[in-house]
């Protein structure tokens, strides 16, 4: 996995990855009574490779964050390489790709 960037801003530390097979790996704090739901700074998505998004369905939660599911990460390789403490878990979500309205030209 390649490491793409961290929000150290806070008491959690997410981070975001690149995997091999060519997939997003979104470490963050789990929503309590929500297993496959995290939650993730506005400024983590800053880290994405340029022209790509999550290719998942983001809720923003209107105080700074977004929530978001995904595959959870089981590849003993994979969590080896991460430092993950309890609070926290890691997902996986596909690449998808940037398409902007405000940059899309008739011309």
């Amino acid at each position: 996995m390649q490491f793409l960037g961290k929000n150290a801003g806070s008491h959690q530390s997410p981070t975001l990855y690149l995997s091999d097979r060519h997939t997003y790996v979104v470490q963050s704090s789990r929503v309590p009574d929500q297993p496959d739901l995290i939650e993730i700074p506005h400024p983590l998505l800053g880290f994405l490779e340029r022209g790509t998004c999550l290719g998942a369905q983001l809720h923003d939660t209107g105080h700074g964050t977004f929530t978001l599911t995904g595959t959870p990460v089981t590849d003993t390789e994979a969590l080896a390489q991460m430092l993950i403490p309890a609070h926290e878990t890691s997902i996986e979500v596909p690449i998808g790709k940037e398409i902007r309205r405000d940059v899309l030209s008739d011309r």
